[in-house]
This record gives C-alpha cells, sequence and structure tokens, in this order.
C-alpha cells in the first residue's frame, strides 16, 4: 500500500512541476520573451538541482524523506501562485528556480528511497511503477497546462497546477508513516563523499547513460513550445503533442520487463540513444500537429527507457546507506545537460533559426549514443 500512496504523491507533484514549464514557457513568449531569454528561464530550472542535489541526498539519508518531500511539495506550491501574485517576467525567473530546486528535493529523495519501500525484493517493481507515474503525470501535466490556458487563461493555469500540491503537502504533513524512516547506517559509508562514488565505473557509467538521456528530454521540454509557438501552433496543440511524448514514455516504460528478457539494460540505453537521435532529425521536417505528435512519440520510445533502468542500477550499486546521496549525483549530471542545453540551444535557435537546434542535438546524441557504445566495449 506504501508505494501507491507513494505514487499519488509523485503525479500529483509532477503534473504541477511538468504543467509549470509549459506554461511559463508560454506566458513568457506572450510576454515578448526572445528564445534566449526562455532558455534562461528553463535553465534557472536546474541550477539549484545541479548544485545541490547531492547535499539533499544526503540531507534525505539522515532525516528520512518526510521533511525534504515536504519542503519541496510546499515550494512547489510557493513557485506557482508567486506568478499569479507578480505576473512580471522578473517574476517568471524567481519562479523557475524555485520550482527547480523545490521539485528536486522531493525527486532526489523519493527516487532515492522507492527501491526499499516494502522491502528491497520489491526494489524492481516499485522503480516500474514509479516511472510509470512520473510518465503518467508528464502525459497530464501539458494537457492541464495547454487546455487552461485556452480555455481559462495563464493566471488561472498556475492557479490549477498550484493546486495539484495540496494534497501531497496534506498527506506528508498529517500522514507520513508509510515513509520510511532514515537510514541508521548512512553515516558509516559516508567518508569517500560523492567523488567516491563517481570513482566506481559502473556507477560512473549509468550516471553519464543517463545524462545523455536526460539531455534529449530536456531539450523537447524546453523547445517544443518555442518551436509551436513559432509556427502558430494553439497550445492546446503544444500541449497534446507533448502528452504524446509522455505516452511513449509510459508505453516504452509498460514494455521493459519484456525488452529485459532480449536485452541487457545497458544495450537498451544505447539502442534508447540512438532512436532518440534518429527522432530529433525529423521535427524540422513537419509543422503538422499530427506528424509531429507521431515524431515525439517515437522520441519518447527512445528517452522513456532510460529513467527506471538507471534509478534501479543506482540503487543497488550505491554503497549501503547512501542511496540517495547516488539519486543526487544522477540528478546532478542530469541537471548540468539542463542548464547547459537552454542556454546553449536558446542561443543557438536565436541566431539561426530551429532547424539547426534540432539537428545539433541529433548530433550530439548521436555522439553520446557512441560514447556509452565504446564504454561499454
Amino acid at each position: 500500500m506504501a508505494i501507491y500512496l507513494t505514487l499519488v504523491l509523485i503525479v500529483l507533484n509532477h503534473v504541477a512541476f511538468g504543467g509549470s514549464r509549459v506554461v511559463l514557457t508560454l506566458f513568457a513568449l506572450e510576454s515578448g520573451a526572445t528564445q534566449m531569454q526562455v532558455g534562461i528561464l528553463m535553465a534557472l530550472y536546474a541550477l539549484c538541482p545541479m548544485l545541490f542535489a547531492i547535499a539533499i541526498g544526503r540531507l534525505a539519508d539522515r532525516v528520512g524523506p518526510r521533511l525534504p518531500m515536504l519542503l519541496g511539495s510546499v515550494g512547489l506550491g510557493i513557485g506557482l501562485l508567486l506568478v499569479v501574485a507578480s505576473p512580471t517576467l522578473a517574476t517568471l525567473y524567481v519562479a523557475a528556480l524555485l520550482l527547480g530546486s523545490s521539485f528536486h528535493f522531493f525527486f532526489v529523495t523519493v527516487t532515492g528511497v522507492a527501491g526499499g519501500i516494502g522491502g528491497t525484493q520489491h526494489r524492481s517493481r516499485n522503480y516500474a511503477l514509479v516511472s510509470l507515474g512520473f510518465s503518467g503525470a508528464g502525459f497530464i501535466g501539458p494537457l492541464v497546462a495547454g487546455f487552461s490556458i485556452d480555455y481559462l487563461g495563464h493566471l488561472k493555469a498556475f492557479m490549477i497546477l498550484a493546486s495539484c500540491t495540496v494534497i501531497p503537502i496534506l498527506m506528508l504533513w498529517l500522514k507520513p508513516g508509510f515513509l520510511p524512516g532514515a537510514v541508521k547506517t548512512a553515516a558509516d559509508g559516508a567518508g569517500g563523499g560523492a567523488l567516491e562514488l563517481w570513482r566506481k565505473p559502473q556507477l560512473r557509467n549509468t550516471f553519464i547513460a543517463s545524462g545523455f538521456i536526460s539531455a534529449g528530454w530536456d531539450l523537447f521540454n524546453f523547445y517544443l513550445p518555442v518551436y509551436g509557438h513559432g509556427i502558430g501552433l494553439s497550445a492546446s496543440a503544444i500541449g497534446i503533442i507533448l502528452g504524446a511524448f509522455a505516452l511513449a514514455t509510459f508505453v516504452i516504460r509498460a514494455a521493459l520487463p519484456l525488452l529485459l528478457r532480449r536485452s541487457s539494460e545497458e544495450q537498451i540505453l544505447v539502442y534508447a540513444i540512438f532512436v532518440a537521435a534518429g527522432a530529433f532529425t525529423l521535427f524540422p521536417l513537419f509543422d503538422s500537429p499530427l506528424a509531429l505528435c507521431v515524431v515525439a512519440f517515437l522520441l519518447g520510445l527512445g528517452v522513456g527507457c532510460g529513467q527506471p533502468m538507471s534509478m534501479s542500477l543506482i540503487y543497488v550499486l550505491a554503497p549501503k546507506g547512501r542511496a540517495s546521496e547516488a539519486a543526487g549525483m544522477r540528478v546532478t549530471v542530469n541537471n548540468f545537460t539542463h542548464l547547459v542545453i537552454p542556454l546553449v540551444f536558446g542561443s543557438i535557435g536565436t541566431a539561426f533559426g530551429y532547424a539547426p537546434v534540432w539537428l545539433a542535438n541529433s548530433a550530439l546524441l548521436g555522439v553520446g549514443g557512441w560514447l556509452v557504445r565504446r564504454g561499454r566495449g
């Protein structure tokens, strides 16, 4: 039962977070922001998680998951309502920083503890359910955001997304007993610090593979609203395309048990990177919402399987009592790409237009897939 209550928290908080990226991007563009300014906004989502994710993981290992998850949920709600109180471009920058930081208090903690809920014998099931929860929320969030904008306006969309955090806050404040406690042996295994985790070859390879997948995921979520707005798509159409991507991640994660019977985790990661690279080359060829939904679905199949496998592998490979710290290291690597990708590709889009952004990221993923494959050899 505990894992299903945890799923409620995951889905509601991720609906709020995923929807916020869509509303924030489109509200900024409607307010006259350039692609570069939107890139800065999306980079701010990743700045604090990149710097402090490992510290968040250590905190969760030491005090247990309730406090950081509660702080994350409250921060999400405040970040969304902040824009309602002061709908200016300057406020959007503050909100992006707060939303990214708050969500990762929740995200790092929940991915670090999920493997042990109900006993480690349920680890694979738990991470499969957690990944499906994130995928389902990734499908719902952009749809809620897009339709709320079209029918109610941007500010009410922020309010609707903020309301999603109310139930998680109440559950974590009043009834947190379903979550595991702090790991008592955490201090005993903490001697080497984060660099010790990075020096472990299997862990390092998993961090790198996760980072390549995350780079493609983040570029799509950042740039698709910009591209859609530029070619005249409605907010609802953009939300549906983002939803198609999320639906594909749900489908591929549901199919992972079958895939793992045929191939190893490392092989699937390499294939996934190359599928994602191929999908990115197709985006500049289409401006039809239906065609873009198909391409987004293909991309979702490519990047959707990386997260659950990397989470599960990291839980297994991390030293005892340091699972959340290892999850924080993974988030740090991922958020380095989240910080760099919007800035670099926002600048490319401003200077050269849309097509070079899609193609440059395809090339980046292709190189990443080759490096991971070479590392396996």
